[in-house]
This record gives structure tokens, C-alpha cells and sequence, in this order.
């Protein structure tokens, strides 16, 4: 009787530890992931709380969830991977996957998309989104074939305009003898040229400092960037002229693509233009939010009227004929659109 319980007490033990062993490895199943086919990069040199790098995190969930987690993207923000015209270069050879970049940044590379981003082109924000979703925007994306480059979907980045240090901008003479601060960017200093001012090429890191001083009279850029870096503090005067409004485009390598089967490439392509549609949201909501702190925090901010718009506009044509000689239908094009 005694070697029959200790028997029995063993198939109980090793009944009980094959149970245990069964449901933890159940337990296990149920969470572990499938393993990636791909694991992919993405650059963004924005912060992580940013618009445009909430909508890559956008873009990444999508295209797990709908390839069932065969893809899998890993954004690296606060430009971890490098500026926007380093990656840029790194995606033409497969270094990097994917990139938000501005077409400031890709017309070094497409030197036809500076069309999109000319001074005074589009009357508002709906007529440029008419003309980038619509046929003209297909054309664009199509220009990049043969770059290393293969563009996704378009991105806000919300209207440019003037600030200075000591007095607003209320009309075109105001410009005169004004030292304005401008991107790197040869087209950037001809447009300040054209209206009057003197165009002074600067880093983005140095205008805070510059505008304290008096080295500069004053800048130009959107609300959320003009709020976040605080430059309202030092140039308290803001002109809503919306000179360029400078889409910016998702885009991902050619090798990487070419990697993918025409399924997954649609799907690809289907996510970066939902999560377009989640970023241009997530802008405005920035952009206002960013308007409201401004002028709380005492700011004059001035609206050029539609008559004065067209002074400016006016002073751009040597401007275009520098840069557009070759795309003067293409901008006829673009301004019939915002007539429709």
C-alpha cells in the first residue's frame, strides 16, 4: 500500500508539471509577436511631440497592423539619424528607408520641385492641398524616378511668414534696408531681395541670438516654429503675408522599395497618405494653439489685406523668371487651380 501512494504521489507530481508546463507555454504563445520579414528605418529631425513625427508613428502603426506585422518601421526622431539633407543622401543608396524631408531640403536633389515652393503661389492652404492631391501632385511624385527616391505622400508644414524686431511689416515699402534672416537657401534670399530687404543666410540655431542683438531686423517662418524657439520674445511683430507655403513629402529609398512586392507597396503607399491626412490635423490643431500663446503673450501680429498680397506678388516675377524660366506652365497651371 505504501509503494502504491508514493506511485501514485509521483504521477500526480508529473502530472501537475506537465499541466503547468502546457499552459505556460500556451500563455507564452498568445504573446509573443511574429517575427518582422522587414524592420525598416525612418528619419525625422523633429521632436517626438511634433506634428509631422506624430504622423510617422502614424504611418508605422498602420503598416504593422495591416501587414500583420510582417513590417515593421522604426522611427528615430530629434534628428537621431542625422539633418534632413544628410538623410536624404543616406535614402538615395539604402542607408536609411524612410524620410519626412521639406522640398527646401530635396530640391538640392530634384531641382525641379522648386516650383511648388515659390514665393506667393498658392492663395491658401486649399488651394495648395487642390493642386498636391490632384493630377499636379501625381506629376511631381513621378519627377523623383530615377533619384534613388520614391515619394509617398504630402505633408503640412503650414504657411511662411515675416516677424521682426521693431516694427511690423504693414506694407511692401516696409521691407526696405530691413536685414532679414533666411534659410540657406539661394531662392529664399532672392525673394527678401526682390521686396526690398537684405537677405542674410543663417543657421537656425543662431537667430534667437541674432535678432537679440540687432544683427538681423527680423525672420521668417510658421507659427508653430516661431512659438516653440521663442522667437516671438526678441521680435514681438508678426506679418501674416504667407509668402511660401513648402510642402514637405514622406518618401522612402528605391532600394527599399524594389525590395517589396507590388502588394506591400500599395499597401505602403496607402498608410503614408492616411497618415498625411492625420498629420495636416494634427498642424492646424499646432498651428492655432501656437497662434493663441503668441498673441496672449501681448504680440502684435498683422494681415496684409488682399491688395497689398498683390504688391508682393508682383515683386516676385524676377524671382520666377530666375528660377521658373523653364516651368512657366507649370505655375499657369497652378494658379488656374486656385481660380477653380
Amino acid at each position: 500500500m505504501k509503494g502504491m501512494k508514493r506511485r501514485n504521489a509521483v504521477w500526480t507530481g508529473l502530472l501537475v508539471g506537465v499541466l503547468a508546463g502546457g499552459l505556460g507555454g500556451c500563455g507564452g504563445r498568445e504573446t509573443t509577436e511574429p517575427v518582422p520579414e522587414y524592420v525598416f528605418t525612418y528619419a525625422e529631425n523633429q521632436a517626438e511631440d511634433y506634428p509631422t513625427t506624430l504622423g510617422a508613428y502614424r504611418f508605422a502603426e498602420l503598416v504593422k497592423e495591416r501587414t500583420g506585422g510582417r513590417i515593421e518601421i522604426l522611427v528615430k526622431a530629434n534628428g537621431e539619424l542625422g539633418d534632413e539633407q544628410a538623410v536624404v543622401e543616406q535614402l538615395q543608396y539604402g542607408g536609411i528607408d524612410f524620410v519626412r524631408a521639406s522640398l527646401s531640403s530635396l530640391s538640392e536633389f530634384v531641382p525641379e520641385v522648386n516650383v511648388l515652393q515659390m514665393p506667393y503661389l498658392y492663395k491658401n492652404s486649399e488651394h495648395m492641398w487642390k493642386v498636391l492631391d490632384g493630377e499636379i501632385g501625381e506629376e511631381f511624385m513621378e519627377i523623383f524616378e530615377g533619384s534613388g527616391l520614391t515619394g509617398l505622400s504630402w505633408y503640412d508644414a503650414g504657411a511662411r511668414n515675416f516677424y521682426c524686431t521693431k516694427k511690423p511689416i504693414r506694407k511692401l515699402e516696409d521691407v526696405a534696408k530691413m536685414r532679414i534672416r533666411v534659410q540657406e537657401s539661394e531662392m529664399m534670399g532672392a525673394m527678401v531681395e526682390a521686396l526690398g530687404g537684405t537677405a542674410v543666410p543663417m543657421t537656425y540655431d543662431k537667430v534667437y541670438s541674432a535678432l537679440e542683438t540687432g544683427e538681423i531686423d527680423g525672420a521668417e517662418n510658421n507659427w508653430p516654429s516661431y512659438e516653440s524657439v521663442r522667437h516671438y520674445e526678441v521680435a514681438p511683430f508678426y506679418t501674416v503675408d504667407e509668402h511660401t507655403r513648402v510642402p514637405e513629402m514622406q518618401l522612402i529609398s528605391q532600394h527599399t522599395w524594389e525590395k517589396l512586392s507590388p502588394e506591400d507597396q500599395a499597401v505602403i503607399r496607402e498608410c503614408a497618405r492616411e497618415s498625411a491626412i492625420f498629420q495636416r490635423k494634427l498642424w492646424i490643431q499646432r498651428s492655432e494653439a501656437s497662434q493663441k500663446r503668441v498673441r496672449k503673450a501681448g504680440c502684435t501680429v498683422v494681415e496684409l489685406s488682399e491688395e497689398e498680397k498683390q504688391r508682393f506678388r508682383q515683386a516676385m516675377v524676377p524671382v520666377y523668371k530666375t528660377y521658373c524660366a523653364d516651368y512657366m506652365d507649370v505655375i499657369e497651371r497652378i494658379e488656374a487651380a486656385g481660380e477653380e
